[in-house]
């Protein structure tokens, strides 16, 4: 059978990063050093090409960031952080990229590490909590035991005029009125996707979006750590070229309660080094061992995940049944748009991928990933689970099969309907919370907590501004 699609190879899928004689040569003034926190802020300072210069002269390349960092929420901090202590934020090379949406400017992003090792006979200089070094460390871990992740996204966004907060359109999915030319939608989507490409990011495609004023940009897998740094440049770019254009990008999950929400699509390939075996098979369909075991990984936690991936309380307010968001199942299905993992390209091997659909633009995507791909990896595959739920095949969705027709596909568990149950969920998977760590766990719970009840105000309106201001 031919391959449908594209191919990608983990191997295959790095790129040289830019050189500081390459920065100097692109007359780049200023390198910005980034970092996403806990609530999902992308932050950076901003240095000189000469002072940067200097301190890649140095033994560690960093700056010092206090260590309340993590835990800021606005101006002030979560339970469990204070403002004593810094941490050396220390530079990855291997991260930086050019701006194209801001002449002059570079950006790479860096690891939260000690400034002096731990004592004891096994010193370090990790930290618990740092988002990229947990991905790292997954995704790492399952490399060492032979299996390789790709991953894309799709990122859903909706351009609003800034004073009033109103869409650039009315326009629906792929139609040709939303991108007109000459109009300032057009001319934003036309700069974003020539600022990818030259920044290095594949893009695939962009189109018009269901929701007013709502449009979505597809860009290629990388490995896991490559992946979503390249998703926070793709969030940076959006943001500031719809800015320069007078507008202003969301990503925030339901803007419109009549309308479609906007999420943050994963597609994710697993990649075994080693010859597999049988398969797994059912419903004529036909999985390897590793994609098998990884689904089952997955959704045996993917309620608890659903608080890295939806962190937001508004953020279920676009998980619903019927609305082709995933649906409220915990649950898998083939070309399914109402399940939260579809299967893509399912009788193509090569280039097969599984679609997570319960994610937005209010997630680190550090941390879903490291969710996500610990969950599939280490509860999964590095078991040899076995997957014992059936794929949704036909044009039924998980709610509205019957309780018998949901049991003997071993479909059982629903998503948590609000943030509170997933917070609740989340905190008492202990298998899960044995992967990411305990103290990232206690952490991420007192922050993602204090971030809600910060966004949660009286007025629905100025809640939902205040939403779109920050996401």
């Amino acid at each position: 059978m031919a391959t449908v699609g594209v191919t990608y190879s983990p191997r295959a899928s790095t790129a040289p990063h830019p050189t500081l004689e390459l920065l100097k040569s692109l007359k780049i003034g200023f390198v910005r050093i980034q970092w996403v926190d806990l609530t999902n802020q992308i932050r950076y300072r901003v240095l000189p090409i000469a002072y940067f210069a200097r301190l890649l002269e140095s033994a560690r390349p960093a700056v010092s960031l206090t260590k309340a960092t993590l835990g800021l929420v606005f101006l002030s901090l979560a339970d469990g952080f204070g403002g004593t202590g810094e941490y050396s934020y220390t530079f990855d090379l291997a991260s930086c990229r050019i701006c194209s949406y801001a002449p002059g400017h570079a950006a790479l992003m860096g690891w939260f590490e000690e400034k002096y090792p731990s004592p004891g006979p096994n010193p370090s200089y990790d930290v618990d909590i740092c988002p990229r070094a947990l991905l790292k460390k997954i995704a790492f871990d399952a490399s060492q035991g032979g299996i390789d992740f790709l991953v894309g996204f799709e990122t859903e966004f909706i351009l609003l005029n800034k004073d009033s907060y109103k869409p650039v359109n009315e326009h629906g999915w792929s139609c040709s009125p939303a991108l007109l030319t000459g109009s300032a939608e057009s001319t934003v989507l036309e700069e974003i996707a020539a600022s990818l490409a030259a920044d290095g990011i594949e893009l695939q495609m962009y189109h018009a979006e269901g929701a007013p004023g709502q449009y979505e940009v597809v860009t290629g897998p990388l490995p896991p750590l490559q992946a979503a740094d390249a998703l926070i440049h793709t969030r940076e770019t959006i943001y500031n070229i719809a800015n320069k254009h007078g507008l202003r990008a969301t990503l925030a999950p339901r803007v419109f309660g009549d309308s479609s929400g906007s999420g943050t699509h994963a597609h994710i390939s697993v990649h075994s080094a080693r010859p597999e075996g049988a398969g797994w098979a059912s419903d004529g369909i036909a999985l390897r061992p590793s994609e098998a075991s990884f689904l089952a990984g997955v959704l045996d936690h993917l309620p608890s995940l659903c608080l890295l991936t939806l962190p937001f309380y508004a953020s279920y307010d676009r998980m619903r049944d019927g609305i082709w968001s995933g649906g409220t199942y915990a649950c898998w299905g083939v070309e399914h748009r109402e399940t939260p993992l579809r299967v893509c390209n399912h009788a193509s091997p090569a280039s097969r991928n599984f679609e997570l659909k319960m994610m937005d633009g209010t997630s680190n995507p550090y941390l879903t990933l490291a969710g996500i791909l610990g969950a599939g990896w280490a509860a999964g595959i590095k078991k040899g689970k076995e997957l014992s739920q059936r794929p949704i095949t036909g044009g039924s969705s998980a709610v509205q099969l019957g309780e018998e027709e949901r049991a003997a596909m071993g479909i059982h568990t629903t998503l948590p309907p609000n943030l509170r149950d997933a917070q609740e969920v989340f905190s008492r998977d202990e298998e899960l919370g044995a992967i990411l760590g305990s103290s990232f766990v206690q952490s991420y719970l007192s922050v993602n907590r204090y971030n809600n009840e910060r966004f949660e105000l009286p007025d629905a309106e100025a809640a939902r501004k205040l939403l779109i201001d920050h996401y």
